[in-house]
C-alpha cells in the first residue's frame, strides 16, 4: 500500500529575523544578510537540495506598532522589519534553481489587482511555471494608514473585497487572452483573441485586458490561510493549499482531523473534494543529534527570545495591546479585527491548557503560533508522520528559528529519514509549482475551481 505523501515548504520572509523575535543575536543567525542575493540564492538551492516543493514568502508592508501604541519594541528587536519586498529576490533564486517551487504573499487589500496579476504572470513566465501566491488580506493598522486609508477595513469587509478582487485576477489570468493567441505571423498577437474584461464592481472597476500572454500555470497555485469562519470559507472557495496551525502535541492530531473535515464540507458547497486542497500545518522543528541535545538547543533559542519584541509581533496579529495585560492572567477571549485565529489559539476557553499572558507571549516569540517539535532526526520524522498519516496532513511549513542552519540541519538529518520511510519525494516529478502539490500533468487550475468557471460576459473563452 502506497503512503501518503509529505508536502515541505520553507517558510520564511525577506526580514532579518522574520518569526523569532530575538533571535537575530544568535552568532549562527545570518539574518542581517537578507538583503543581499547570495543570502536567497543559497537558501532556495538547500530547499531545491531537500526536494522541497516552495520556499514560500510570507510578507507584511507594514510595521508592528499596537504593543505599547508604538512602533518602539518592534524597531529594536527587528519584529519583522526591516520588511523587504518578497518579490525582487525570485527571479534570482528561479535562476539559481530548476524546480524549487515560490509562493509569494500579497495583499488582497493594498495592491491593485490589475497590478497583481502582472505581476505574478510575469514570475510565471520568468520561472517556467514555479509560483505561487499566498492571499491575505491583511492585518495591521499601519499597513492602511500608511497606504492611504482612514484606518483598518473591518475584517469581514476585508473578505468582502477580496471575494471581488479574485473575480478580476481569475478574469485577466483565465479569460483575457486565448492560449493560441500568440501567432507571430503577419501579426504577432492576434486580436480577435484578446479581450477586455469589463469587470464593473462594488470594489474595482477594471475595463482593460491582462497585459500579458497566458503563462505555463495561467493562475498562481492558490494558498490561503484563513482560520476563522470567514476565512475557512474563502479558502474552500479559492485556495488549493491552505495553511494552518496546532499548538498542543496532545490534541494536534484531533485538531487537525476537525479542521479538515470542516474545510471538506465547505468544499463540497463549491463542488470540491477533499484532494483538490493540501491542507499544510506549521511546524518549528528542533533539531539535535540526541533528544538531549535537542530540548539543551531548545532552552537556548529560548534564551534569545526578546519579551517586548514578542509581545509586539503578538499585539500585531491579534491586534490586541498586549502590554495592557498582566503577564499572569489567564488569554480570554478578546475582540479582534486582526488575525483572529492567532488570538484564538491562546484563549482561555481551551480545556486542555490555560496560557497566561505571559507563556503565550514567550511562545508566540519563539513559534509564531505553531507546533515545536524536539528530537532527533528521527523523532522528528516520526512527528511529522504521526501528523499526516493519522492526522491528515498533506505537508508542512517548515518556520526556521535560526537562518540558514534551520533548513540545512532539516534538510540534511530529517529528509533522508522521510524518503527512507517512503513518505517523501526522492526527486521532483513534474517541473510547475502546482504539479508538486496535485500531481504531474496538472498544471492549471482544475475545471472544477471557481476561477476556471468565471467567465466574460458568459462565454467560454481559452
Amino acid at each position: 500500500m502506497t503512503k501518503k505523501q509529505i508536502h515541505l515548504n520553507g517558510f520564511t520572509q525577506n526580514s532579518a529575523s522574520p518569526h523569532a523575535a530575538g533571535l537575530w543575536r544568535h552568532p549562527e543567525h545570518q539574518g542581517k544578510e537578507h538583503g543581499t542575493l547570495a543570502y536567497w540564492t543559497n537558501l532556495a538551492k538547500t530547499l531545491e537540495r531537500g526536494k522541497f516543493d516552495a520556499l514560500f514568502l510570507a510578507d507584511v508592508i507594514g510595521v508592528y506598532d499596537v504593543y505599547q501604541g508604538s512602533n518602539q519594541a518592534a524597531l529594536a528587536q527587528a519584529v519583522q522589519v526591516p520588511a523587504h519586498d518578497p518579490l525582487l529576490a525570485v527571479s534570482a533564486m528561479a535562476q539559481a534553481t530548476e524546480k524549487l517551487g515560490f509562493a509569494i504573499t500579497a495583499s488582497a487589500t493594498y495592491i491593485q489587482p490589475y497590478q497583481l496579476a502582472r505581476q505574478y504572470s510575469t514570475l510565471d513566465h520568468l520561472t517556467n511555471g514555479r509560483i505561487g501566491w499566498n492571499i491575505v488580506t491583511s492585518y495591521l493598522e499601519s499597513e492602511a494608514v500608511n497606504l492611504g486609508l482612514s484606518g483598518l477595513i473591518p475584517h469581514d469587509e476585508r473578505y468582502d473585497r477580496a471575494e471581488e478582487y479574485l473575480d478580476v485576477v481569475y478574469k485577466l489570468w483565465e479569460q483575457s487572452w486565448d492560449d493560441d493567441a500568440v501567432v507571430q505571423d503577419t501579426q504577432y498577437i492576434d486580436p480577435t483573441k484578446v479581450r477586455e474584461i469589463a469587470h464593473e464592481g462594488k470594489y474595482f472597476n477594471v475595463p482593460g485586458l491582462h497585459l500579458i500572454e497566458p503563462s505555463k500555470q495561467r493562475t498562481p497555485l492558490l494558498f490561503q490561510a484563513g482560520s476563522s469562519e470567514r476565512g475557512r470559507e474563502f479558502a474552500a472557495k479559492h485556495a488549493e493549499g491552505i495553511f494552518t496551525n496546532t499548538q498542543n502535541q496532545k490534541n494536534a492530531v484531533a485538531e487537525l482531523q476537525a479542521f479538515i473535515a470542516d474545510i471538506t464540507e465547505r468544499l463540497h458547497k463549491y463542488g470540491r473534494k477533499r484532494e483538490d486542497v493540501k491542507i499544510i500545518p506549521a511546524v518549528v522543528p528542533i533539531i539535535g543529534a540526541t533528544e538531549e541535545e535537542a530540548y539543551a538547543k531548545l532552552e537556548e533559542y529560548k534564551s534569545y527570545v526578546d519579551y517586548d519584541g514578542a509581545a509586539a509581533l503578538l499585539s500585531g496579529h491579534s491586534g490586541v495591546d498586549f502590554s495592557k495585560l498582566d503577564p499572569d492572567q489567564y488569554v480570554e477571549n478578546l475582540p479582534s479585527q486582526a488575525m483572529q485565529s492567532r488570538l484564538q489559539s491562546y484563549t482561555s476557553d481551551n480545556v486542555d491548557y490555560r496560557w497566561t499572558v505571559r507563556d503565550a507571549v514567550l511562545y508566540h516569540g519563539l513559534t509564531n503560533g505553531s507546533e515545536v517539535i524536539v528530537g532527533t532526526p528521527s523523532q522528528i520524522a516520526d512527528r511529522l508522520e504521526v501528523l499526516s498519516q493519522e492526522g491528515g496532513a498533506d505537508g508542512f511549513n517548515i518556520r526556521q528559528v535560526v537562518n540558514p542552519a534551520s533548513f540545512e540541519e532539516f534538510v540534511d538529518t530529517v529528509v533522508p529519514e522521510l524518503q527512507k520511510r517512503g513518505i517523501y519525494r526522492t526527486d521532483y516529478e513534474g517541473d510547475t509549482l502546482r504539479e508538486h502539490y496535485l500531481g504531474q500533468g496538472q498544471v492549471r487550475l482544475k475545471d472544477n475551481h471557481y476561477g476556471k468557471q468565471l467567465r466574460i460576459g458568459g462565454e467560454v473563452h481559452a
